[in-house]
């Protein structure tokens, strides 16, 4: 999800150690334009969408700082594999992308979990059917510039012949960074070795030492050393390097709901209604994490960059501090027992960099107002089996990584009917079942965002 807390920095700029000029900037660089618009285009003339494209290559963003201020409106480009193809790569380079690219996301869907509601055949038009080719990013300093911006993609200052729009999703920054449930999100990004940005810590990895390092560059961006040592898996050149792929998923989210049910439940939670919601979610609302402050939130923590994210579950074995199903715990379980001192987990980082979409519910309100609101979810990472897959699949969708059974997260998982529940550990344990849906997929899509070099390629005509 989207945002930090407006008292804690940004991490420092540093010397970088990879060509920031060829890679695309969303990867690396967190972007605080407040408005933002995800087109997903079919090519429909390939001629004119290259031409379009080589048009608009000057104002895709890099990795590269900005040394004139931020700028009104930034770019970024990725394609689906029926993108690649209708751009005309042959047969032997698109067979060189990897299995779970190519099935795309709507084929996947059983494995991942998405079933019932969340079900493909439920998707919003335009996600997971083919339909969509290239996804363009577009953040903006207001909506004026957002509109300026896209009337130049898909407007009367573009080329009408070249592409037609598939799906458009808008999507803006909500008061004070918080989330649809009322949480602080995206805090705990890793930070990448080489990508230019001083780590805080807990950004990073545990170090088996108490201490925490940087995530190897290729557990990110293809063409550079993984967390084993080794070049992950990437398409033949010229997509071998500097490239990511993309998970794109739009989740709806139901505030009131959230809201019915733990003050409902929290009545017969002894910790009350707000300290059961912390326990689902992981943190509390100010960004705190249960992990360093069980019983309340700490503003002496959550308005410290060095402490908000520097920690860890190895001391809390037993989920006594933060539930062992609890949302941020399931996400990233660092170095929690069982997972070999964090080993396990470093082969399993995304990089987040969700947007909220669509109006807060009103203050209070416990009834829904029928207003389509939730998150837009997006990460980067080299593998999309191995990482996004992994958390998806087995540690928010199952809960025999964490010793419980068929629980599920408790916040984003799945419900899948009678079967969702949580255990919140304690003496006695406390238990919440049947699992209510809060958070519902309406569609969503795999991609590969290629480097700049890349990218120029795809605009003239590859092989």
């Amino acid at each position: 999800m989207l945002g930090r807390p407006p008292n804690v920095p940004r991490r420092e700029p540093r010397a970088s150690q990879i060509d920031l000029s060829d890679i695309q900037g969303n990867v690396l660089r967190g972007y605080t334009h407040p408005a933002a618009a995800y087109l997903f285009l079919r090519i429909v003339d390939v001629d004119a969408a290259r031409a379009l494209m080589r048009r608009m290559l000057p104002q895709v963003a890099t990795a590269e700082p900005w040394r004139s201020g931020t700028p009104a409106t930034v770019m970024n480009v990725a394609f689906t594999f029926a993108g690649l193809r209708v751009l005309g790569l042959s047969e032997a380079v698109l067979a060189s992308f990897p299995d779970a690219f190519r099935d795309g996301m709507a084929a996947r869907a059983d494995h991942l979990g998405d079933r019932g509601p969340s079900a493909p055949d439920a998707w919003e038009d335009g996600l997971g059917s083919d339909a969509a080719h290239v996804l363009v990013t577009v953040y903006a300093i207001d909506w004026e510039h957002l509109t300026a911006a896209l009337a130049k993609i898909i407007g009367e200052d573009s080329d009408q012949n070249a592409v037609t729009l598939a799906h458009l999703q808008r999507a803006e920054a909500l008061p004070g960074g918080r989330d649809h449930f009322g949480f602080f999100d995206g805090i705990a990004q890793p930070a990448v070795r080489g990508a230019g940005v001083e780590p805080r810590p807990g950004d990073g990895q545990p170090d088996g030492a108490g201490g925490w390092r940087e995530l190897a560059t290729g557990e990110v961006l293809l063409g550079y050393e993984d967390e084993d040592g080794t070049l992950p898996r990437a398409p033949v050149a010229p997509f071998d390097r500097n490239g990511t792929f993309v998970v794109y998923r739009k989740l709806a989210m139901d505030a009131a709901a959230f809201r019915r049910y733990t003050a409902a439940e929290g009545e017969r939670y002894p910790g009350g209604a707000r300290k059961l919601a912390a326990k689902i979610v992981g943190r509390w609302p100010d960004g705190t994490p249960l992990a360093l402050s069980p019983d309340s939130p700490d503003a002496s923590v959550s308005s410290d960059q060095h402490r908000i994210n520097d920690f860890g579950y190895a001391d809390d074995p037993d989920g006594l501090k933060c539930p062992l199903g609890a949302h941020v715990r399931r996400a990233n379980p660092r170095e929690a027992p069982g997972f070999f001192d964090g080993r396990l987990t470093n082969r399993h980082r995304i990089v987040r960099r969700g947007r909220a979409y669509g109006k807060p519910l009103a203050p209070g309100a416990t009834e829904d107002d029928g207003v389509d609101r939730g998150l837009v979810f997006v990460c980067f990472q080299a593998d999309i089996w191995r990482q996004f897959e992994t958390i998806q699949a087995l540690w928010i969708d199952d809960g025999d990584p964490f010793g419980l059974g068929r629980d599920k997260d408790f916040l984003v998982g799945e419900p899948h009917g009678t079967e969702g529940k949580m255990t919140i550990q304690g003496h006695p344990p406390h238990f919440l079942k049947p699992q209510p849906r809060f958070v519902t997929l309406r569609g969503g899509e795999y991609l590969f965002q290629p480097s700049m070099t890349a990218l120029r390629t795809l605009a003239e005509r590859p092989a």
